[in-house]
């Protein structure tokens, strides 16, 4: 196995040393880490290591850390993975080095990394609480579930009534050209840069256009269990021309409206600051940046008068009126580490202290159906109603081929920003790069 990944790992060495270096079982892996306690006993018994991928979160994931230690006794060091880093060749890195993580972070397409090397969870108290673990045929549950969260175009709510637009009806392309050209008519008297906040830059954005929007492409209007457009993809990089020569036309709908100081080289932290500044109708991120909006924007969100907010289907077809819902990513116990003290962190996460801070805290909608805190987060009840309206499909971008979306596909996304492509050449380059991925 660790052969194996010696060579997945080998180009990405260099990039992710920085990442890497200290951050050993028994150390801090940054500032952000809950701190240890050089009196303990045996800290091989008294402490365990997280993997945080989720940045946007990295001081909430601390406190759930320092809480736990303060009722344990436990120490859990945190080693945040920064935005745009590819945390499975982080964690790789780790293995190869013999300092593995005790709680590591999966994607759906990244647990076959691990065959065979994680702990089966089935018994778990809390499998019995949600329906969002992550099971595999052959392994078992092996992935914890700890937030759910959406992928739509995000929108300005107080925008969209000042501009007498119903978001209710954008769920098709005409609706939103409409929509789109009229706000854009408005612009200077709503107070806006651009009517959409969208960002193609690939090397630390990759994950955003090549995951997210192309997840729609797959999975955008579809029953939860409808896999037709993923099966299609895995089967040899195919994708379907009807439906993606539309989803290539919404694309360069919403770039055509877009920020052009954005659009190819802007970054996650600008995008972010200038949807919470009130500066753009829509925004292409999802439901995780309500975080950002009451936590490292939340002064200039506040200022901008903690408008309320929304989120629309990415309609590139007529009737497409649903969003994207699935838990972003799972932990998961690696068999070599300290698997019993990491199974006990978890199941603590999934009881009252822990979900008080994942959920009012980081702004988690809890994938746990007993939790009885609600997220102090603006996206959360927009979750929620989609949820319980049954307007969800589900994330199947996760299992596309690991790195097609963050190492290829984004590529092709900034070129047709770059007007490199009309919306046909981009379609064909979508699908040449997809067939060469999977061939390689």
């Amino acid at each position: 196995m660790k052969r194996k990944l010696a060579l997945l790992v080998l180009a990405s060495a260099v990039t992710f040393s920085c990442v890497l270096s200290g951050c050993g079982k028994n150390k801090s892996a940054n500032d952000n880490d809950a701190a240890s306690d050089s009196s303990d006993a045996d800290m091989s018994q008294q402490s365990i290591t997280l993997i945080n991928s989720k940045s946007e979160v990295s001081d909430q994931i601390s406190e759930l850390a320092s809480a736990y230690r303060s009722e344990t006794g436990v120490t859990v060091n945190v080693i945040n993975i920064p935005s745009g880093v590819d945390a499975q060749a982080t964690v790789k890195g780790l293995y190869l080095s013999d300092q593995m993580p005790d709680i590591i972070s999966c994607e759906a397409a990244s647990f076959s990394n691990w065959d065979g090397l994680l702990v089966d969870m089935s018994s778990e108290q809390w499998v019995g609480r949600t329906d969002a673990e992550y099971v595999d045929t052959t392994y078992g549950t092996i992935g914890f579930p700890y937030a759910t969260e959406a992928i739509g175009l995000a929108y300005n709510a107080d925008i969209l009534e000042k501009a007498e637009i119903d978001a209710s009806t954008l769920t098709s392309p005409d609706a939103y050209r409409e929509a789109f050209k009229k706000i854009d008519s408005m612009k200077h008297d709503l107070g806006l840069i651009a009517v959409v906040g969208y960002a193609t830059e690939p090397e630390n954005l990759g994950w955003s256009a090549g995951n997210h929007i192309f997840g729609n492409y797959l999975d955008a209007g579809l029953e939860r269990s409808d896999t037709t457009y993923i099966d299609l993809l895995n089967n040899g990089g195919q994708l379907d021309d009807d439906r993606l020569s539309a989803f290539s036309d919404f694309v360069g709908l919403i770039q055509k409206y877009s920020d052009p100081e954005l659009l190819t080289e802007g970054t996650y932290d600008e995008q972010l600051k200038r949807f919470a500044c009130g500066k753009y109708a829509f925004v292409t991120q999802g439901s995780w940046i309500g975080a950002t909006l009451t936590g490292n924007n939340a002064e200039d969100y506040e200022v901008a008068g903690k408008f309320k907010v929304g989120m629309a289907p990415f309609a590139f077809q007529d009737g497409i009126d649903t969003i994207l819902t699935s838990p972003p990513s799972w932990w998961a116990v690696p068999k070599e580490g300290n698997s019993e003290a990491a199974k006990a962190f978890l199941q603590w996460c999934s009881e009252n202290a822990g979900q008080e801070i994942l959920v009012e805290k980081a702004g988690f909608v809890s994938p746990f159906s007993d939790c009885s805190y609600v997220a102090d987060d603006p996206f959360a009840p927009v979750i929620a109603s989609y949820i319980n309206s049954g307007k969800t499909s589900s994330w199947h971008w996760m299992n596309m081929k690991e790195g097609l979306g963050s190492n290829s596909l984004c590529y092709i996304f900034n070129s047709y920003a770059k007007n490199e492509y009309d919306a046909e050449g981009f379609a064909s380059a979508l699908k040449e790069a997809a067939a060469t991925y999977y061939e390689n």
